[in-house]
């Protein structure tokens, strides 16, 4: 079992960054993977970018890509999202997740999550 929290969110202006972060505990593999989605009311939780936590590889949606990086500090046991110029289009709750599928682009695979940290840009 594994246990996730997210931390970093906030108000912040259009153009603005913040970092977003997940501290995990629990059973946690060299091929685990970690994901941050966000959500907006109504509709299902996309992927912004994973990590596998033995760091031999990263994915970023075409949304973020050039914007975020998602980098992890194996020692903390913490996965860090930065998200730079940010957006209004980027307001929604913002999950950590973690599975330990090979395919960590597909939502589904995705068994243990957060509880969300709110991100809301304003213009």
């Amino acid at each position: 079992q594994v246990q996730l929290v997210e931390s970093g969110g906030g108000l912040v202006q259009a153009g603005d960054s913040l970092r977003l972060s997940c501290v995990i505990s629990g059973r946690i593999f060299s091929g685990t993977a970690i994901g941050w989605f966000r959500q907006v009311p109504g509709k299902d939780r996309d992927l912004l970018a994973a990590i596998r936590w033995s760091g031999g590889g990263t994915y970023y949606a075409d949304s973020v890509k050039g914007r975020c990086t998602i980098s992890r500090d194996n020692a903390k046991n913490k996965v860090l999202l930065q998200m730079n110029v940010l957006a209004p289009e980027a307001t929604a709750v913002s999950y950590c997740a973690a599975t330990n599928s090979l395919l960590s682009v597909i939502r589904l695979v995705y068994h243990y999550w957060g509880q969300g940290t709110q991100v809301t840009v304003s213009s």
